[in-house]
C-alpha cells in the first residue's frame, strides 16, 4: 500500500519543478538581470543603547557580471527556462533595468 503513495509524492515533487507563469518568472528574473548590470552592496552600522557599536556589509556579484553578459539576454534565458517561453519585454525596457 506505499507504493502508491511514494508514486503520488514523486508526481508531487516534479510538478513542484515544473515552469511557473510568465508574469512570475519575470518578476523572479529581474534580480538576475540586475545583477549581470553591476555588483550590488549594502552596509549597515548602528549603535545600542547600551554604546556597543555593530556593522553588517553584503555584496552580491554574479559570474554573468564577471563574464560581461548582457542583461537582456540573462533575463531572456532565466524566463525561458522558468516558464519555458520569451519574456514580454526586454529587461532594458523595464523600469527595474534602471536601478
Amino acid at each position: 500500500m506505499i507504493r502508491p503513495y511514494a508514486a503520488l509524492f514523486g508526481l508531487g515533487l516534479l510538478a513542484a519543478c515544473g515552469p511557473v507563469s510568465l508574469a512570475q518568472a519575470e518578476k523572479s528574473c529581474v534580480a538576475d538581470a540586475q545583477l549581470a548590470q553591476r555588483p550590488r552592496g549594502s552596509a549597515a552600522f548602528g549603535m545600542g543603547s547600551d554604546g556597543q557599536v555593530g556593522a553588517s556589509f553584503t555584496l552580491g556579484i554574479s559570474s554573468d557580471y564577471l563574464q560581461n553578459r548582457n542583461p537582456d539576454d540573462v533575463f531572456a534565458a532565466c524566463v525561458q527556462r522558468r516558464a519555458g517561453q520569451a519574456p514580454t519585454r526586454p529587461f532594458s525596457a523595464m523600469p527595474e533595468s534602471r536601478m
